[in-house]
C-alpha cells in the first residue's frame, strides 16, 4: 500500500435540502479507523467536482479516481480494495466525464478546502504576493482592466472600473465586501465556491483591498449556508496564522482585516445598498443612488462590493496574467461563467463554461438535453430578475450583451431548463410571486406594481383574463422598470415581458380559448371519461371529492363539469387511462 497521503472528497448533494454526504463521510471515517489507515487518509466533503446526476460521488486523491452512486455499504469495499490494495471497484468507477473550462472552480474537488497548505501548493496566494511585492495599486487596477473581468453578480459592471472609482475616493477608511447572499431559486454557485475553495475568495478580497486602499473587509453570507460559513471562518483563521491577513502582510506596509456577517435570507439584501444596511445592523432596505457605494458606502465610507465568483477570479488573473484571462470568452464578455443548470435536464449541476458558448451547447452538450426524452421548450436565466429564452434562440452565444438582447440577463448564474410540460403563465406567476414576497416594500412601484401584475396573471390563469389585462401588465411593467428604487423592482417584470415576447400564443390561448397547453392551470382544465376505455371500476367516482362523477356500472360514468373542482383526482387514480384531461 502506498504511503502517500490520500484525500477522499465526497460531493455535497444537498440540492434538495438533504445532506446525504455527511452520513457517507461518517461511514468512511469509521472504516478508515477500522482499517488502521486513518492517520494518512482524510475524508472531506467537496461542494463541486464537475460530476452530476451520479448520486453521492467520491473522488480519491492523488489517484484521481471517481466513484459514483456510492452508498454506505460500498464504503468498506472502497477502503479495503482501492485504498489498501490499489485495485479499482469497477461497478462504481466513473469514466469519460464531461470536460469544462474551470477557472473559478479550478480547486473545487482538487484540494482539501479546509487546508491552506494545499491551496498554497496549487499556487494559492501567489497572486497576492505578486501584487504586494511587485505592483502598485494603480498597476493592480491596470491588470484588472486588461483582463476585462466584469462583475459576476448580475449587472456585469467592469470590475476594474468599480475598484478605480473607490481608489479615487479620498477617505481614511475604506471597505471591501464579498456578497455571498445568493438568493436566486435554483442557484448555488457561490455556496459551492465558498465551501470548495474559500482561500481563493479571501485572496481576491485582500488584493481588492490593496488596490483601493481599504484596510477592512466583510463577508456577507446567508446563514442557510452553515458549511460555507464554517469554512470561511476556518480559512480566515488560517490566513491570519499564515501572515496573509492582519498587520504588515508579507512584510509590507499593507494591513487588512476580515470579518463575517450573516444574512437572514432576505432576497433584497443581495442589492448592495440593502446589504450594507444589513451589515450596519439596520433593516435591509435599498437607498437611492447617488451617492454610489464607491463614494459613500458602508458607514458612509468608500466601499466596493463584489460577489463570490468575481473575487474567485482575481487570484488566477494575477497568477497567469490579464492577457491570459481576456483571451477566454468574447470581445465584451471575458473569461468563464459558472452556471447552476437545473430543471428538466438530464445532467443538472454546476457548469463552468467560456463566455460565448451557445445555450444549445450547454443544455444539450453538457446538460444532456431534456429529462424523460421530452422536448426542451425554453431556458430561464438570471433568476427572478432574468428572462425566459425559447429553444429557437439556443444558438445565441451566452454573454452579457447577447442575453440582454434576448430580454434576459446573466444574473448570478441560475439556468433553469423547461420542457413541453411547463406553462409559461405558471412559470412567471412563480417568479413574480417570489419577487412580491421578497420585496422590502419601501417603494410603491415595486410594492404595488408587482402585486397588481401578479393578480392579473392569476386572473389569466383562471380563464378570466382579457386583452386589456395584457396591456395593463405591459404598462405596469414599464412603470416598475423606470420608477422602482432598486434592481429587485426594476427587473421583476423581466420574466413576464420575455414570455409575452416569445410565448404570446400561450397568453392568447389562456384568454381566448380558456385552455392551458401544459395542463398546469387547474381552473382551465376539463376531465372527461372515455367510454371505450372505461372498465367501470368506479374508482374515480369513489375518490371524487365533489361528487362530480356520476353514473353506474350499467350505464357507465361521466364527469359533471358544473360540479367538477378541477382537482384531477379522477385522472390520477384511473389505472386504465380512461380519464382524459382536456
Amino acid at each position: 500500500m502506498s504511503t502517500t497521503p490520500t484525500i477522499i472528497l465526497i460531493k455535497d448533494t444537498r440540492l434538495a435540502g438533504v445532506d446525504t454526504t455527511r452520513d457517507v463521510q461518517n461511514v468512511f471515517e469509521k472504516c478508515l479507523k477500522e482499517a488502521g489507515i486513518e492517520s494518512h487518509v482524510q475524508a472531506v466533503r467537496a461542494a463541486d467536482m464537475g460530476v452530476y446526476e451520479r448520486g453521492v460521488v467520491v473522488k480519491l486523491l492523488p489517484q484521481n479516481v471517481f466513484y459514483g452512486n456510492v452508498k454506505d455499504e460500498d464504503v468498506s469495499l472502497i477502503v479495503n480494495k482501492t485504498l489498501k490494495k490499489g485495485e479499482l471497484v469497477e461497478h462504481l468507477a466513473l469514466r469519460n466525464l464531461p470536460s469544462q473550462v474551470r477557472v473559478v472552480l479550478r480547486n473545487c474537488g482538487v484540494i482539501n478546502p479546509e487546508s491552506m497548505e494545499e491551496y498554497i501548493q496549487e499556487k494559492g496566494y501567489e497572486g497576492l504576493r505578486k501584487c504586494l511585492l511587485h505592483l502598485t495599486p494603480a498597476q493592480v487596477i491596470d491588470e484588472m482592466k486588461k483582463s476585462g473581468l466584469r462583475g459576476r453578480g448580475g449587472a456585469g459592471f467592469p470590475t476594474w472600473m468599480k475598484w478605480n472609482l473607490a481608489r479615487s475616493s479620498v477617505a481614511e477608511q475604506k471597505y471591501v465586501i464579498c456578497n455571498g447572499d445568493e438568493g436566486d431559486p435554483g442557484a448555488y454557485m457561490d455556496r459551492s465556491v465558498l465551501e470548495g475553495d474559500p482561500h481563493s475568495v479571501i485572496e481576491g478580497m485582500i488584493i481588492a483591498g490593496y488596490a483601493i486602499g481599504a484596510s477592512k473587509g466583510f463577508f456577507y453570507i446567508r446563514a442557510e449556508y452553515p458549511l460555507a460559513v464554517e469554512r470561511i471562518h476556518l480559512a480566515i483563521k488560517q490566513a491570519y496564522e499564515g501572515g496573509f491577513l492582519g498587520q504588515n502582510i508579507l512584510g509590507t506596509k499593507f494591513s487588512f482585516d476580515l470579518d463575517v456577517r450573516l444574512g437572514a435570507g432576505a432576497f433584497v439584501c443581495g442589492e448592495e445598498t440593502a446589504l450594507m444596511a444589513s451589515i450596519e445592523g439596520k433593516r435591509g432596505t435599498p437607498r437611492p443612488r447617488p451617492p454610489f457605494p464607491t463614494q459613500a458606502g458602508l458607514w458612509e465610507k468608500p466601499t466596493i462590493i463584489n460577489n463570490v465568483e468575481t473575487l474567485a477570479n482575481v487570484p488566477v488573473i494575477f497568477q497567469r496574467g490579464g492577457d491570459w484571462f481576456s483571451a477566454i470568452g468574447t470581445e465584451k464578455s471575458k473569461g468563464t461563467k459558472v452556471f447552476a443548470i437545473t430543471g428538466k435536464v438530464k445532467n443538472s449541476g454546476l457548469v463552468e463554461i467560456p463566455m460565448g458558448i451557445t445555450m444549445r451547447e450547454i443544455v444539450y452538450g453538457i446538460g444532456g438535453g431534456a429529462a424523460d426524452g421530452k422536448k426542451v421548450l425554453a431556458v430561464q436565466t438570471g433568476g427572478p430578475s432574468g428572462g425566459v429564452i425559447p429553444e429557437s434562440h439556443f444558438d445565441t452565444p451566452v454573454s452579457y450583451e447577447h442575453l440582454q438582447e434576448l430580454g434576459s440577463i446573466m444574473g448570478s448564474g441560475g439556468m433553469i431548463v423547461m420542457d413541453e410540460d411547463d406553462c409559461m403563465i405558471d412559470i412567471v406567476k412563480f417568479y413574480l410571486g417570489f419577487c412580491v414576497e421578497e420585496s422590502c416594500g419601501k417603494c410603491a412601484p415595486c410594492r404595488i406594481g408587482g402585486y397588481q401584475m401578479l393578480k392579473l396573471l392569476e386572473k389569466i390563469s383562471e380563464g378570466n383574463g382579457t386583452d386589456q389585462d395584457v396591456a395593463s401588465i405591459k404598462r405596469i411593467a414599464k412603470a416598475m422598470q423606470k420608477a422602482s428604487l432598486c434592481a429587485l423592482g426594476q427587473t421583476a417584470p423581466n420574466p413576464v415581458l420575455s414570455t409575452l415576447r416569445y410565448f404570446e400564443d400561450e397568453y392568447k390561448q389562456h384568454i381566448g380559448d380558456k385552455k392551458c397547453r401544459a395542463g398546469k392551470c387547474g381552473k382551465l382544465l376539463q376531465y372527461r371519461i372515455m367510454p371505450d376505455k372505461c372498465k367501470k371500476c368506479r374508482l374515480c367516482q369513489l375518490k371524487c371529492p365533489s361528487n362530480a362523477v356520476v353514473g353506474d356500472k350499467e350505464k357507465g360514468y361521466e364527469v359533471v363539469q358544473a360540479k367538477c373542482v378541477k382537482c384531477g383526482v379522477c385522472y390520477e387514480v384511473c389505472k386504465f387511462e380512461a380519464v382524459e384531461r382536456i
